[in-house]
C-alpha cells in the first residue's frame, strides 16, 4: 500500500542519494531469486537506515529479520570504528546471499550472521545494542520489543518495520488477522511506554522509531 501519492514517491526516491553499484547488484539478484522480493527494504528505506546509522555511530547493531541482508549492509554502513553488526535470521538458506556479499560489502568483517529461531538467539547474547532494527515475524513483534529494550543501551534506538501493516492497524478489531491486531497492540504500548520516546513514520508500510530514555 502506497501512503503517499505515486509522483510523490517517486520524486522522493529520485531526489535521495543513490545506493551502491553492490547494493543494486545485491537487489537485482534478490529480485531474481526470491518468491517475495518485496520483503527486501530497498533503496528509499535503505538509505533512511543508512542515515540513522551513520547519525548514531553504533557500536553494536541488532537485527531481526536478515532476508537477502539488504539493510544489513545499509546499516552496516554507520558503524562506528571497531563495531559489530548482529543479524538473525531462521533460514539459513539465505546463508548463499550472506556468504556472497559479506567480504565485498564496506563493513562486512563486522558483520555476524545468526541461523535459528530469534526468540531463542536473543536471550544468549551479552551486548548491549545502540541500535536495532526489527523485521520479522509480526506475530512476535511485541516479544522482541520486550526482550530487547533490556538489552538497549541508554539513548539507544530500536526502529520497527512493517507497523501500519498496509493501513490495516486503523481498523484492527474488524480485522481476524493475528498480525494486524499484534502490530496495533504494540504502537500502543510503544507510545504509553515511559521507558521510551517515539515517532511513527509512515515510510513504506510503516516505520516505528523509538528511543530508550
Amino acid at each position: 500500500m502506497n501512503f503517499l501519492p505515486e509522483t510523490i514517491e517517486t520524486y522522493s526516491e529520485q531526489h535521495t542519494s543513490t545506493e551502491s553499484e553492490l547494493l543494486q547488484a545485491l537487489t537485482r539478484e534478490t529480485w531474481q531469486k526470491m518468491v517475495m522480493p518485496r520483503m527486501s527494504s530497498g533503496h528509499f528505506q535503505g538509505r533512511f537506515l543508512s542515515a540513522i546509522s551513520k547519525m548514531i555511530r553504533p557500536q553494536r547493531i541488532l537485527e531481526i529479520g536478515t532476508f537477502t541482508a539488504y539493510s544489513t549492509w545499509c546499516m552496516a554502513e554507520g558503524l562506528a570504528e571497531g563495531g559489530k553488526l548482529i543479524s538473525i535470521d531462521v533460514n539459513d538458506e539465505l546463508a548463499r546471499f550472506h556468504i556472497k556479499y559479506k567480504p565485498l560489502m564496506p563493513n562486512g568483517e563486522k558483520v555476524d550472521f545468526i541461523y535459528g529461531k530469534a526468540m531463542e538467539v536473543i536471550p544468549t547474547l551479552s551486548e548491549k545494542f545502540d541500535l536495532v532494527f526489527i523485521d520479522a515475524d509480526k506475530e512476535n513483534y511485541i516479544q522482541y520489543y520486550e526482550m530487547l529494550i533490556e538489552k538497549m543501551n541508554v539513548g539507544g534506538w530500536i526502529l520497527i518495520d512493517n507497523v501500519l501493516w498496509s493501513g490495516k492497524v486503523v481498523e484492527p478489531i474488524a480485522s481476524n488477522d493475528k498480525e494486524t491486531q499484534v502490530l496495533d497492540q504494540l504502537n500502543k504500548l510503544v507510545t504509553t511506554d515511559a521507558r521510551v520516546s517515539n515517532i511513527l513514520l509512515p515510510i513504506r508500510d510503516g516505520l516505528m522509531i523509538l528511543q530508550k530514555n
